[in-house]
């Protein structure tokens, strides 16, 4: 308060004297104005702090989002369909009878056909032959399928273990569910494998069925030929394949 009471001896000083003191000297400080102004500027700096919250919070926003639509940066699908590949054509290369329904119609109305009458003891020799040959086959295709399976299974281990280890390290939605896609490929691709596994095998069972139905009905019209009189039938010439 000493240099307010002193401005104001000065200036009654002055006064006495007559002589006018310039207008920047005289010093007003406005408690009032002083602190409108002060919150002002609190408002205003709040204000930045706000813009600036909500800037890191739209960066973190964007980062997210790239993540969440980031592709999984290991497919596996190339080797999911080289396998497949290999399988299928491991069933392509079914030998004589294939899976073909035309073809397997063919072999049921001819060689795996009734014996009748009418056909030559040399026909039923060649048919009962034609079957054992298509069981064999049958069994060999069944097990050159069932071989390709088990070389699978190598690649779907390393697969599966690759596949787990990129949904551990998944940076976000998108990429994990690529993952759970992929994993879900390679279920798909082992269920083909049994798939294949059962109808190779099924064939073979299949043909080795029908191989005995049809040796048992050429077995009864052998016989009969032998047994009938004036057939012509020698006993060498009878055969039985089962």
């Amino acid at each position: 308060m000493r240099p307010l009471g002193l401005l104001g001896t000065t200036a009654a000083f002055a006064l006495l004297l007559g002589v006018t003191l310039p207008a920047r000297a005289l010093i007003v400080f406005d408690p009032t104005n002083y602190v409108q102004n002060v919150l002002t500027a609190a408002r205003e700096l709040q204000q930045i702090n706000n813009q600036i919250t909500s800037l890191q919070n739209e960066a973190q926003m964007l980062i997210n989002q790239a993540r969440n639509l980031a592709n999984l940066p290991y497919s596996s699908l190339q080797q999911l369909q080289s396998s497949i590949q290999r399988t299928q054509q491991l069933l392509a290369q079914a030998q004589r009878i294939a899976y073909d329904v035309q073809q397997i119609d063919h072999a049921f109305s001819t060689s795996y056909a009734p014996a009748t009458s009418s056909q030559s003891n040399q026909l039923l020799i060649s048919n009962a032959q034609s079957r054992w040959q298509n069981s064999y086959a049958a069994t060999q295709d069944a097990l050159r399928v069932q071989a390709g399976i088990v070389g699978n299974l190598d690649t779907n281990r390393i697969q599966t273990s690759a596949l787990v280890t990129s949904s551990q390290s998944a940076s976000g939605a998108l990429q994990a569910t690529q993952v759970g896609n992929q994993i879900l490929a390679l279920q798909a691709q082992q269920l083909a494998d049994l798939t294949a596994a059962a109808a190779a095998q099924g064939r073979a069972q299949s043909l080795e069925a029908a191989q005995r139905a049809s040796a048992q009905d050429q077995g009864r019209e052998q016989l009969r030929r032998f047994l009938t009189p004036g057939q012509g039938y020698q006993s060498s010439n009878v055969q039985m394949f089962h």
